[in-house]
C-alpha cells in the first residue's frame, strides 16, 4: 500500500482549524490545512467572547499577541420583567479576566494569518492523509439539528458612558439580548422570534436602537448605533458521528450552537487543543485506526455533550414566558448571587469546560 503524502488533513482553515495545525508546530506529522483562510469581505462585526482557558491556549500556540481584544472583567446577569440577578466577577476565580471579546472575523483573519506561514495551505481538494479532520464550520449529513426558531441579530453601539468591562446578559421575553465590551462600544447579539428579527433587520437606525434601549434599559446608558447590522438564524445541530476510522470532526463540524452563554467558539477551541494532545502521543501509523477515534471520541465526549446540554437548556429555558418558569429563573439567578461557592463553580464550568472538575 501507498504512503500517504499526509499524516493530518484539516479540512477548513476556520479558526478551530487554524488552531489545530498551529498546536502541531513542532510534532514531526506531515500536516495539510486546507481550506481559504482569509476573508477580507465586510460585514457586521460578530462579537465572540473568548474565555480565560482559550487565551492560555492561544498563548501556548503562539496565537495570541497581536489579537486585539477587549477584557471582560464581570459578568451582569438580568431578566427582564421578574426579580433575579447575579453578578460573576473575575475575583471569583482568581483571574486577570473572565474572557475577552474580538469579532470573529478578527479572530479567523488573525488565526489565518499565524497558520500560513507554518502550515501547507490548499484551496483544492483534500491530500491523501492518514487521518483526515473536518473543521469546515458546519456538522456533514446526517445531524441532530434542533431548531430554536429564533434569529441572532449582531451589530456595534456605543454609549453615552465611560465603557465599563461588564459583560451584560439580559433574558427578555423573546430570548437572551448579550452587550459585550468591544473597543470604545458594546458588541450586540440580540435572539428575537424570526418575525421581529426581520423588523428590527428592516427597521431604520432610530427605530431599532429605541427598540434595542427598551429591551436592555438603561443599565449602560442611552445607546447609539455604531455599526452595521447582520442576522443568522439559531439552531442546535451536533454530529452523532465526530470520531470514526480515518476521519473526526472538531469545533463547528461536530456541533454548532446557540450563541447563549458564549461557548460555541471555546469549545472548539477545546476540541483543537484535546486533539493535538493526543495526535502528539501516538505513532502515526495509528492516526487512523479506529481505536484512535474512539480514544478522541473519550476524550472529548464529556465536555461536548455538557455544553451542549447547558446551552440547550438556557436557551430553552429563558425564553419561556409563563410565570413559573419565570419565577424559577429568579430563583436560579439569586442563589447564584447569594452563594458564592455554586457562582463560582458555574463560572469554572463557563470559562474551563469540563476540565473544570
Amino acid at each position: 500500500m501507498r504512503e500517504p503524502e499526509f499524516d493530518v488533513a484539516i479540512l477548513g482553515a476556520g479558526p478551530a482549524g487554524c488552531a489545530l495545525a498551529l498546536a502541531l508546530r513542532g510534532s514531526g506529522l506531515r500536516i495539510a490545512l486546507v481550506g481559504r483562510t482569509r476573508d477580507g469581505a465586510s460585514q457586521a462585526v460578530r462579537p465572540i467572547a473568548l474565555s480565560h482557558a482559550s487565551r492560555l491556549m492561544l498563548e501556548r500556540i503562539g496565537a495570541w499577541e497581536g489579537l486585539a481584544t477587549t477584557a471582560i472583567e464581570q459578568i451582569h446577569v438580568s431578566q427582564s420583567g421578574a426579580f433575579g440577578r447575579t453578578r460573576i466577577s473575575r475575583d471569583d476565580l482568581g483571574l486577570p479576566a473572565l474572557g475577552y471579546v474580538a469579532g470573529y472575523a478578527e479572530i479567523a483573519r488573525h488565526l489565518a494569518a499565524c497558520a500560513d506561514a507554518e502550515a501547507l495551505v490548499s484551496t483544492e481538494v483534500a491530500p491523501e492523509a492518514r487521518l483526515t479532520v473536518h473543521a469546515e464550520g458546519s456538522p456533514g449529513p446526517g445531524a441532530v439539528e434542533k431548531d430554536y426558531h429564533h434569529t441572532a441579530i449582531v451589530t456595534c453601539v456605543e454609549s453615552d458612558r465611560p465603557v465599563s468591562h461588564t459583560a451584560w446578559e439580559r433574558f427578555t421575553g423573546e430570548g437572551p439580548l448579550a452587550l459585550l465590551p468591544l473597543g470604545k462600544g458594546y458588541g450586540v447579539v440580540w435572539s428575537r422570534t424570526a418575525g421581529r428579527a426581520a423588523a428590527s433587520m428592516d427597521a431604520n437606525d432610530a427605530r431599532f436602537v429605541a427598540d434595542l434601549q427598551l429591551a436592555f434599559g438603561l443599565r449602560a446608558g442611552r445607546l447609539r448605533l455604531s455599526g452595521p447590522r447582520a442576522s443568522f438564524p439559531l439552531a442546535l445541530r451536533y454530529s452523532p458521528a465526530v470520531a470514526q476510522a480515518g476521519e473526526l470532526r472538531i469545533g463547528n463540524a461536530a456541533q454548532t450552537l446557540h450563541p447563549v452563554a458564549g461557548q460555541g467558539l471555546n469549545l472548539g477551541l477545546r476540541d483543537a487543543w484535546g486533539l493535538a494532545q493526543l495526535l502528539r502521543e501516538v505513532p502515526a501509523s495509528t492516526l487512523g485506526s479506529a481505536d484512535f477515534a474512539a480514544r478522541y471520541h473519550r476524550t472529548r465526549r464529556a465536555d461536548a455533550q455538557a455544553t451542549i446540554r447547558a446551552t440547550d437548556l438556557l436557551a430553552t429555558l429563558y425564553v419561556r414566558r409563563d410565570p413559573l418558569a419565570a419565577a424559577f429563573r429568579g430563583a436560579a439567578l439569586t442563589a447564584l448571587d447569594m452563594f458564592p461557592p455554586a457562582r463560582k463553580a458555574f463560572a469554572r464550568r463557563m470559562v474551563y469546560g469540563a476540565a473544570a472538575w
